[in-house]
């Protein structure tokens, strides 16, 4: 069973437009450490996770990672392909063994127009990653390093009886990348 039913922007959709929708996908897998969209490519496609976990990414000329976000089963990514002509706005690289559901534009566009809502929630959906993008600038902008390492451990982290727990595996690197430092 796809996780496409299970994502927020279509989970309004009848299991008849489900099926069809499903039925207009393709299914691909990666292994691990895997680009599987690079900044400034062509884009004409919509990403979801079936399994597996996956950075999204900027790179500098000198290859120094701004890592924008990670994202698991049930996320998506390159939602704004279907939105535009212009290139990928960031690169996306698997972080273990993953799976996708993957839909192509004029798919889309056709689902779309018989399904408005999926628009409004993919518009809420964007302004909920323009506001996270918006923190992150006045963050990089506004705050020293130790506190923008503060506030990436505090957004990972999720409560837990009487303590905090970051599930994701970071390391040092991995908290520079997030935050515009080095090690």
């Amino acid at each position: 069973m796809s996780m496409l039913p299970k994502v927020e922007i279509f989970a309004g959709l009848s299991e008849e437009e489900q099926a069809a929708l499903e039925n207009s996908c393709v299914t691909r897998n990666y292994p691990r450490n895997t680009v599987v969209i690079n900044e400034n490519d062509f884009a004409d496609s919509l990403y979801v996770i079936e399994s597996g976990r996956v950075k999204v990414y900027c790179s500098d000329k000198n290859g120094k990672e701004y890592i924008m976000n990670t994202l698991g089963p049930g996320d998506y990514f390159g939602e704004l392909a279907l939105l535009d002509d212009d290139r990928r706005s960031a690169s996306v690289r698997t972080l273990e063994k993953s799976t996708f559901t993957i839909m192509f534009k004029d798919e889309f566009h056709a689902i779309m127009e018989r399904h408005p809502n999926i628009a409004t929630t993919l518009i809420r959906n964007l302004t909920r990653r323009v506001r996270k993008l918006t923190e992150n600038v006045k963050s990089l902008a506004l705050q020293d390093v130790y506190g923008r390492v503060t506030k990436v451990l505090m957004t990972l982290a999720e409560p837990r009886g009487d303590k905090l727990y970051i599930e994701e595996r970071l390391t040092q690197q991995d908290i520079a990348d997030r935050v515009g430092a080095s090690r």
